[in-house]
């Protein structure tokens, strides 16, 4: 038995150009739910000891504006790293991957999945195999999922992607998929991103 969370699309310090436009609304607060969706959910894997977290895909929201974004998530990442989460993370579409891989001490316990080909993470200790590939540029149009490996016989096959599976209207067509691509891989979860609205 256990327990895992699945999260997309925070990203985090958004500046959310525009929000002037509106009269009455709380800039400011609104400018740090980001942060707030980021503190929710690493108190929820807490609480709940979680035996890890998958992100798919916009953790970050491009470039930094300053290193504070960095530092703010890596904290986050030690505080799960603290209790024995992993994070296990793909990069999507809006991520600045590389002054994440190439900037930012991460502890050992969160793992980004490389952007070249799909990679396996085995929690052999608790029978879980987990899929990922990232996004090695911002506008991936090529169908990732179809290079996903098979399921691990006897572990619980989960698949993390960012992707705009069968399209979806507003959304832009990154790494496109169709259904039936997941569904054919045989995998017990497939983990998904890039949609901003919560779906089965």
């Amino acid at each position: 038995m256990f327990k895992f969370l699945h999260t997309a699309d925070i990203h985090l310090d958004s500046p959310m150009i525009g929000l002037e436009r509106y009269p009455g609304v709380p800039v400011d607060d609104v400018r740090q739910a980001t942060r707030k969706a980021l503190d929710n959910l690493v108190s929820l894997a807490l609480e709940e000891a979680v035996s890890f977290v998958l992100i798919a895909g916009d953790l970050f929201d491009g470039t930094w504006k300053d290193f504070n974004t960095g530092l703010y998530f890596g904290q986050a990442m030690l505080r799960l790293h603290e209790a024995g989460i992993s994070a296990l993370i793909t990069a999507g579409n809006h991520d600045a991957e590389t002054l994440v891989q190439k900037h930012l001490r991460m502890p050992e316990s969160v793992v980004w999945f490389p952007t070249s080909k799909p990679k396996t993470h085995r929690f052999k200790n608790i029978g879980v195999a987990v899929h990922g590939q990232g996004f090695a540029s911002h506008e991936v149009s090529d169908n990732l999922a179809i290079d996903y490996p098979g399921p691990e016989t006897s572990m619980f096959n989960i698949g993390v992607l960012h992707t705009s599976v069968d399209g979806r209207e507003g959304h832009a067509p990154y790494a496109p998929c169709k259904l039936q691509d997941l569904v054919t891989k045989g995998y017990d979860y497939w983990a998904l991103g890039h949609v901003h609205t919560a779906e089965v």
